[in-house]
């Protein structure tokens, strides 16, 4: 079982495995521009935070110590970085006088003497682990400074990287930069790393002396070129690198990852009918030969065993769905359902907090919720465990080669035994053995003769 978003590190890229690295990440930023009541690093990309993006990969990439930097008052970033990664310290940055200071903010996470010191940005989901690994192998080989850089396309606006042959002289910033450091298209990603030995001796010696009065994080490089440190330049794609600042931005970062995760789960053998369609998450797991058809919905939590098969339009969350099981079209898996093997789930059926035998069938117009189904059960359609009292959730319990009859409402808690038939159309409300047959509805009555009568005396007058 793999995850889409899974890479396989290089054999370069462990050389470092015995180096100490921490991953120093800046969550500070209000993101005014997202105009939302959230800040800008809680947003999500393929079900996931962008904090939480950056938190997976920077220790994916080795990063046995993470300290996070939030701006004042931050609780909630702050909770989400522990939710994360219970580890992580917090640190805030009271006043924001620039990103130098922001990293100053972990001067005593720094101060550790980790070799490696990965500095990320929270709004940068899309930077892989390789590419971090390829920065901590930069600072192995002897760099003090290590920056990620782009062609861009188009690099308004964009820190310049200045640059004597193989040498990194400087980074630019555009207000900053001569016209022709204007012209250089080579541009800064703002993610960096830096050696430990020498991290808080050049951030202390950044300025401020610019166009917007700050201390420009991107300051390191000229100083550490002047102080004699080799310095290096990685590229990687512009698309990599982009930062989100806006809803336009997040929604270009979500579509550039889902064609990621796409090409991830194409790679390992899982047969996408309609890739642009299928919306996967960070974490969403399939097994071998699984088929998904159109218009499918992954949110986060969601294993596929190996030969099941997704129907068009479903939507699927916090679920798993055994071998060989088949769900949809038009299902919908909430939180807690688990599929057994070669289970079925029918269209317009609802699962939650339930779990499904091997071979189970629920193919029609169903809701399960809070329940637990034996193998080889069939249920019919219509039929709704009615788990909810006004106040509390209730179980229900149906065990093994059960028959369940259409259109049938099971009260919490209840119990219907193995092999137990209930009828069709049956309010059940108290447990019934194994291998008996339940009837719960009212007796039909037939008045021959009695429409006419009632047309007669409450109908229109004349024809009918």
């Amino acid at each position: 079982m793999t995850t889409s978003g899974e890479r396989a590190s290089s054999p370069s890229a462990r050389n470092h495995d015995a180096r100490r690295c921490l991953a120093v990440v800046l969550a500070a930023g209000e993101g005014t521009r997202m105009r939302s009541r959230r800040p800008k690093v809680l947003h999500e990309v393929a079900g996931r935070s962008m904090l939480g993006h950056v938190l997976a990969t920077t220790t994916a990439a080795g990063a046995g110590e993470i300290a996070v930097v939030v701006g004042p008052d931050r609780d909630d970033v702050a909770a989400a970085a522990k939710k994360a990664i219970p580890a992580a310290e917090i640190h805030e940055q009271r006043e924001r006088l620039g990103t130098a200071h922001a990293v100053l903010a972990a001067r005593a996470a720094i101060a550790r003497g980790a070799e490696d010191v990965i500095i990320a940005f929270g709004d940068t989901p899309l930077v892989t682990a390789e590419t971090f690994r390829r920065l901590r192998e930069a600072l192995a080989d002897g760099a003090a400074v290590a920056v990620l850089g782009f062609e861009a396309a188009d690099p308004t606006g964009y820190g310049r990287l200045v640059r004597d042959g193989d040498a990194l002289l400087a980074i630019r910033e555009h207000k900053d930069a001569s016209a022709s450091e204007r012209a250089i298209t080579l541009c800064n990603g703002g993610v960096m790393a830096l050696a430990g030995s020498t991290a808080i001796a050049l951030l202390e010696a950044v300025g401020n002396s610019n166009a917007k009065g700050e201390y420009y994080l991107t300051d390191v490089v000229e100083i550490a070129h002047r102080r004699g440190l080799a310095t290096r330049a990685l590229t990687v794609s512009e698309d990599e690198i982009q930062g989100v600042n806006d809803r336009a931005q997040l929604a270009q970062a979500e579509a550039s990852f889902q064609k990621r995760l796409r090409g991830a789960a194409l790679a390992m053998g899982v047969t996408l009918v309609a890739p642009d369609t299928v919306f996967l998450s960070a974490d969403t797991a399939f097994g071998t030969d699984v088929v998904v058809e159109p218009n499918v919905i992954f949110g986060p939590g969601v294993t596929i065993g190996d030969g099941a098969v997704i129907h068009a339009f479903s939507h699927i969350e916090g679920a798993t769905v055994g071998a060989g099981a088949s769900v949809g079209p038009f299902a919908r898996l909430r939180p807690g359902a688990d599929l057994g093997e070669g289970a079925r789930v029918g269209n317009f059926v609802e699962i939650k907090a339930a779990t499904l035998g091997a071979g189970a069938k629920v193919n029609h117009l169903t809701y399960i919720g809070d329940a637990s189904v034996g193998a080889a059960t069939n249920i019919g359609a219509g039929t709704i465990t009615c788990n909810y009292d006004g106040f509390r959730k209730h179980r229900t319990t149906i065990g093994a080669n059960a028959f369940i009859g259409s259109n049938s409402s099971l009260v919490a808690p209840v119990t219907i035994g193995d092999g137990a038939f209930v009828g069709s159309g049956s309010v059940i409300t108290a447990d019934v053995p194994a291998d008996a047959l339940a009837l719960g509805r009212g007796r039909q009555a037939v008045k021959e003769g009695w429409v006419p009568l009632f047309r007669d005396k409450f109908g229109p007058k004349g024809d009918h």
